[in-house]
């Protein structure tokens, strides 16, 4: 997961909303198969929409605190933010075909 990056509770706000371009959040857990196969994915994308659209990575399990606030009840779920709001939600395992639509039609 070299092009993603990792976050927090305690680092989300700033990674996110404090972003100056759009963030995917990716709310995932290390026991979620359907996790484990979007994880290579939203890795080819986070280089191919690299300086476009930041993509992060939130552990559910670890950071119990964010999940909730955005109505998180199952993994993998993906949230795109624009400018700290939220844009889109997405939940469940995608195509890299339907990853790259979804990206592409909340940001210009």
């Amino acid at each position: 997961m070299s092009n993603i990056l990792a976050i927090t509770d305690d680092t989300f706000e700033n990674e996110v909303a404090g972003s100056t371009i759009p963030v995917l959040v990716d709310f995932w857990a290390q026991w979620c198969g359907p996790c484990k196969a979007i994880a290579p994915l939203l890795d080819d994308l986070a280089a191919k929409y690299a300086g476009k659209v930041k993509i992060v990575k939130l552990d559910v399990d670890s950071n119990p605190a964010t999940p909730p606030k955005f109505g998180v009840r199952g993994i993998p779920t993906l949230i795109l933010f624009k400018e700290g709001q939220v844009q889109a939600t997405q939940v469940g395992l995608l195509s890299k075909t339907e990853l790259m639509s979804f990206i592409d039609s909340h940001v210009e």
